[in-house]
């Protein structure tokens, strides 16, 4: 049974122990720790200026995570979506689930604009962000705000609908 909830700062290990072997092993990117300051403080990071930093939880285990950083204006940018391999896929629903809490945040604190960068490595990921309503958009259209990450080359953009009256 996955549980998904906010981070809290004794899950910081297990983030950092998730995000790291799938961002130099799996995808072969040359990233420390140390180059990612928000890994390293991601209460001060992301969880201010109406963001958040939700995990996936499985077995007492962090398995998933995704961050919302508020950059202004009613926008905020996605950050550090990850799942382990194990539960990944449509059966176990963990990005799902995860960006379905991200979307509900942003309902809630009236932010109508999520942007995300990536690489053009990440073919799956692609496939779901563009499942879920997110449209690829040009790096030149992003918000002045957008904090663009050197190894992004796609861009995507979701409008969040507001809850009907």
């Amino acid at each position: 049974m996955v549980h998904i909830r906010s981070f809290q700062p004794e899950d910081a290990l297990a983030v950092a122990g998730l995000i790291l072997p799938i961002q130099q092993s799996e995808f072969g990117i040359p990233i420390t720790l140390e180059a990612q300051p928000d890994l390293l403080n991601i209460q001060g990071f992301y969880q201010r200026n109406r963001g958040n930093f939700w995990v996936g939880v499985a077995g007492g285990r962090v398995i998933g995570t995704v961050g919302l950083l508020g950059i202004g204006n009613g926008q905020a940018a996605l950050r550090k979506m990850f799942v382990a391999a194990a539960y990944r896929g449509k059966q176990h629903g963990v990005a799902q689930r995860l960006l379905e809490q991200l979307v509900v945040w942003c309902r809630d604190k009236a932010i109508t604009s999520v942007y995300l960068g990536t690489t053009a490595k990440f073919l799956a990921a692609h496939r779901f962000y563009e499942k879920n309503g997110f449209g690829e958009i040009e790096q030149s259209t992003l918000p002045e705000t957008f904090p663009i990450m050197a190894v992004d080359t796609k861009f995507y953009k979701l409008e969040i609908k507001r809850n009907p009256a």
